[in-house]
């Protein structure tokens, strides 16, 4: 009896390696792929359109296909989607190491995001299987701090191997992390499914996809063409059409891809927010500051990852923390708490970048760091806690959906209003320049390449093109405050009597959709599992 349950728990151990490993490479490809932009710029070339969508098509793919893949999942086998998952996600990887031009370097990171949703859906619904009652808490426990570890160290990792091997190599991390889960874990994984689980709602995954493509590419047009032009007006339209498509199709399928009556929960709007919160003062930072230090300021890869781990070490260790006050104050009035600590963390950082860089940096993003991280840990559990315990699943569902899908749409916003900002700024200082060389140029400021800026015009010192860039981004950071602060203010409105749920109670068929959904929102960083 003891060798066998010594063999059960080996295997089980393998299996939880397997998942950490290749979900390893899910932050670094995040965190890792924003510090290499301005290298892959230099070296293929290719428009700011072309330049955004090497993150953007990442997020967007992973984002509208996650809970697609868990549904997947479920029908077909866990660890044939996640070994698929693994294997695609791998291939993917070696291949953008050899990717001659800047559009095979977007199609696959697409095809990357494609791979992650399908290895993380599959490899968390296997732990649900794996490990039960606490074991299964510090399952997801370790996978959560997995992630921390990856998108802490991501950018100095990805600067190292820039200024050794070039941007090449930092994608040979996501190939080695998938061979290493696919030769010893795979094989030490269960075939799982569950009898009962539903089919998968085509129409709703295929609108919903639609109408977040449609928004991010046409925002992502937007700064080069002009908001009125015809091509930016037809995406933005298409979004509008394919999102009531969704909402009609939800509204009328017996068993939907995402049940919108949840909606009607005042505390569930609430919770909605959090993750919209942490995309405005955190998760935009991760893509616009190495953008800003690389190609504005001029500093190298390594010593800009070493900046950004000011902002994302801290997730290694306040979801921690607020995961223990919660033992003394309500996890919505902690979630709001931290989000004034990142908004005066925002206001400190604006102010330190009008000044300078580098080293008077580190101190507002670590403040920046911890004011995120205090939500951060605590908005999965919050999601269960504000609707009937048998809805948890689909609680999460949502809630996870809302936060990888708004990052995608936050970064697209984020770095479209940048452009705007700047071309104000470049209009005012070269009145005189074509609008269609000032919007390009403009463009090419907010993805961090300055030398096609300054080529794009030539009569405007390269003073000043970096003047009106930070000046854009100081005004940029400040819209970021506000919109921190009344996520702040909203989150002490609907959550400041609500308590996290540290074991969601659910229906036994729900169980492993809900381990697996509580496990996707960890894709950004440190998730508590307490």
């Amino acid at each position: 009896m003891d060798t066998t349950n010594s063999s059960g728990s080996t295997r089980r151990l393998a299996v939880l390696a397997a998942v950490c490993v290749a979900a390893l490479a899910l932050p670094l490809s995040f965190s890792a792929g924003a510090v290499a932009t301005p290298a892959i710029g230099r070296d293929l070339g290719g428009g700011p359109a072309a330049m955004s969508w090497i993150t953007n098509a990442f997020m967007l793919a992973f984002g509208s296909l996650l809970m697609a893949a868990g549904t997947l999942a479920d029908r077909f086998g866990r660890k044939r989607l996640f070994m698929y998952g693994v294997a695609a996600f791998a291939l993917s990887s070696l291949a953008l190491g050899f990717a001659p031009s800047i559009v095979v370097v977007d199609l696959l990171r697409a095809a990357q995001g494609v791979a992650a949703a399908a290895a993380l859906a599959g490899g968390t619904a296997a732990l649900a299987q794996e490990f039960d009652g606490h074991a299964r808490t510090r399952a997801f426990s370790v996978l959560g701090t997995t992630f921390g570890i990856g998108l802490a160290f991501g950018p100095v990792l990805a600067g190292w191997l820039i200024a050794q091997f070039g941007w090449r190599a930092i994608f040979a991390t996501g190939a080695l992390a998938g061979v290493l889960s696919f030769i010893f874990g795979v094989p030490q994984m269960r075939e799982s499914r569950d009898p009962n689980a539903r089919r998968l709602d085509w129409a709703g995954a295929a609108t919903f996809t639609a109408a977040l493509a449609c928004f991010t590419w046409g925002v992502i047009e937007a700064p080069s063409r002009n908001w009125t032009s015809l091509p930016v007006v037809a995406l933005l339209t298409a979004c509008v059409a394919f999102a009531i498509a969704f909402v009609v199709i939800e509204t009328h399928t017996e068993r939907p891809m995402l049940d919108l009556s949840l909606f009607r929960y005042p505390r569930f709007i609430g919770v909605q927010v959090l993750p919209i919160a942490t995309c405005y003062c955190y998760i935009v930072l991760l893509v616009l500051l190495p953008l800003r230090f690389i190609g504005i300021d001029g500093f190298d890869e390594i010593h800009a990852g070493w900046l950004m781990l000011a902002l994302s070490s801290p997730m290694l260790v306040v979801p921690f923390v607020a995961a223990t006050l919660t033992r003394w104050m309500s996890a919505g009035a902690i979630s709001g708490l931290g989000l004034v600590i990142a908004a005066a963390g925002l206001h400190a950082l604006g102010s330190a970048l009008r000044i300078g860089t580098g080293s008077s940096a580190i101190v507002p993003m670590l403040v920046i760091g911890v004011g995120a991280g205090l939500p951060w840990g605590l908005m999965d559990g919050l999601s269960v806690s504000v609707v009937p315990k048998s809805r948890a699943g689909m609680a999460t569902g949502i809630f996870s959906t809302t936060r990888v899908a708004g990052e995608g749409v936050a970064l697209a916003v984020v770095s479209a209003l940048l452009a705007a900002l700047a071309q104000g700024n470049l209009h005012a200082a070269a009145p005189a320049a074509a609008p269609a060389a000032l919007a390009e140029a403009a463009a090419r400021l907010a993805t961090g390449d300055l030398a096609h800026a300054a080529a794009r015009l030539p009569e405007v010192a390269q003073a000043t093109l970096q003047a009106s860039y930070h000046a854009a981004f100081g005004r940029l950071i400040d819209g970021l405050t506000v919109i921190t602060l009344l996520a702040a203010l909203a989150a002490f409105a609907f959550l400041s009597r609500v308590r996290a749920q540290d074991e969601p109670v659910v229906a036994k068929s729900d169980d492993a959709h809900a381990a697996r959904s509580l496990s996707t929102v960890c894709v950004d960083g440190l998730v508590d599992r307490r």
